[in-house]
């Protein structure tokens, strides 16, 4: 994807916007400030469903962040729409199941710009709703390695561009 000196504007999504996308949002966030980026990226999260519009972020994924120094403060859990298409370059889901219903309310995906985080790693597979699962540490660490290969490939993508 050629983006030349444009930001790069990741969106991450899951169920509900409280514990897999925020937890990815400011994992890429952090990696990028890290890698003194922050002025190249915009990152943000949102849900598929409506169950927790308006919610925090969940306190087991708010704990996981601040072992590693990482704050959450602010975020409050949002919906997809379908104007969201043209706003980001990559919208990303957690499962395959937020994927299906991405392209449902995004009205398809004709610019090839929704994937799963994981895909871009060399382990492709679903993040577990540690909503469900409870196991935080779990999602932290393929969160993380999917927003490593996220980052690795969209560096590549712009190395390659030029």
């Amino acid at each position: 994807m050629k983006r030349g000196q444009d930001v790069i504007r990741i969106l991450m999504v899951c169920l509900g916007n409280i514990c897999r996308s925020p937890m990815a949002e400011f994992i890429m966030k952090d990696m990028i400030e890290k890698e003194h980026l922050g002025n190249r990226f915009y990152v943000a999260s949102a849900a598929t469903s409506t169950e927790e519009i308006g919610n925090p972020v969940h306190p087991g994924t708010r704990k996981k962040l601040r072992d590693y120094g990482i704050s959450t403060d602010g975020k409050y859990a949002v919906q997809l729409s379908r104007k969201d298409y043209d706003k980001y370059d990559y919208l990303i889901g957690m499962e395959q199941r937020n994927v299906t219903n991405m392209l449902r309310i995004l009205g398809g995906d004709l610019d090839g710009k929704v994937r799963r985080l994981l895909d871009f790693s060399s382990d492709p597979r679903d993040i577990a709703d540690p909503w469900y699962t409870g196991n935080f540490d779990r999602t932290y660490d393929d969160v993380y390695e999917g927003c490593k290969a996220l980052l690795t490939y969209i560096l590549e993508q712009e190395t390659e561009a030029r």
